[in-house]
Parts: structure tokens; sequence; C-alpha cells
């Protein structure tokens, strides 16, 4: 299982980002290969971070290749103040039912 985690700093949203993260959400959602995701947020520094499960790096790279998700990285500077992507191979997840744990390793 591999995490791409997008970690960044918000300006303000319009019509137009919401339109499109929820466009990149579905597309993401339909990828075969795709096992969830979470938001967070930290309050203390004011970032925001996305993590999306995949079971491939090749399923991950369908949607960093899709026009959607390249038309949000060629606006981001509309509405974020900065951002980094973590690409991460996860060795191992485990936990109890009650927060639905996609389990690895």
């Amino acid at each position: 299982m591999y995490s791409a985690t997008f970690i960044f700093a918000k300006k303000q949203y319009d019509d137009d980002f919401h339109r499109l993260d929820a466009a990149i959400a579905e597309v993401a959602k339909g990828i075969p290969g795709y096992l969830g995701e979470e938001a967070w947020e930290n309050v203390a520094t004011g970032l925001m971070s996305n993590v999306y499960y995949w079971e491939t790096l090749e399923a991950l790279q369908v949607l960093m290749q899709h026009p959607r998700h390249l038309e949000a990285k060629a606006g981001q500077g509309r509405w974020l103040d900065g951002y980094k992507v973590v690409v991460s191979e996860v060795l191992r997840s485990y936990g109890d039912v009650g927060l639905g744990v996609v389990q690895a390793g």
C-alpha cells in the first residue's frame, strides 16, 4: 500500500476550486487501486493535509496524470499559499474496527 500526503496552506477558495476539488475526488474514487482518503488540519500551524491511500504506485500515477489533477496543479497558486506532497510506502497499518482501518503488511 502507498500513501500520498498533500500538505498545504490555503488562501481563499472560490467556486472554481470547489468544483475542481470535487471532480478530482470523484476521479480518484473511480481509479482501480484507490483505497480511501483522510483530511486533517493542524490548528497550530494552519496547515491542511489530505492523505490518499493506494494499492500501487501505478494507481497513484493515474491520478497524477489525469487532466483535472494537472489543471489543479497549474492553478494551485490561486488557492494555495504553498504545498508539498509526500509519497510513502506503507509497511504496516493496523488498529481496531472502530476506525475502519485499511490493513496493510
